[in-house]
């Protein structure tokens, strides 16, 4: 039987949960019943900082529709946060999706590392090196695939 809607549900093997749960010591910076947001122990910049669902889910793909509203709106209260605590002119929020995509915890969690004019990290197209050369037809295809799945 699956537990309480107010009880939320934890993985015992990921420190996302723990930090989250308490168990494992974590910067929590803000928490809503949905989300949690906490420095990332690893940052790539002061400030990085991690939002999170507080139930476990692995993948975007996971997530309920009211969590994911809960998520975002938990975003859009720890960006502006974020870059005023380090005097960051700009964020970059994004979300690794999957290992393919890099995610490392297997719980989603979305990054939001402040950005400076000199941090030479670049955009987000900098981290891929060859790009696909999609022809219009494509591209075409593409975009009718996706369309017709949502």
């Amino acid at each position: 039987m699956p537990p309480p809607a107010t009880e939320p549900r934890m993985s015992q093997d990921c420190v996302f949960c723990g930090i989250v749960s308490g168990e494992i010591p974590g910067r929590i910076v803000h928490e809503t019943e949905p989300a949690a947001a906490f420095l990332d122990a690893n940052p790539l910049a002061a400030g990085h900082t991690l939002v999170v669902p507080t139930d476990h889910h692995e993948r975007l793909n996971d997530l309920p529709a009211d969590v994911a509203r809960e998520l975002y709106a938990a975003v859009q209260d720890v960006v502006p946060a974020v870059e005023a605590a380090v005097d960051a002119p700009a964020t970059t929020v994004a979300f690794n999706n999957g290992t393919a995509a890099g995610q490392e915890v297997p719980h989603v969690h979305c990054h939001v590392v402040p950005r400076f004019e000199d941090d030479g990290a670049g955009p987000i197209h900098a981290a891929f090196g060859d790009r696909p050369d999609l022809d219009d037809g494509e591209l075409d295809a593409v975009a009718a695939d996706v369309a017709e799945l949502l």
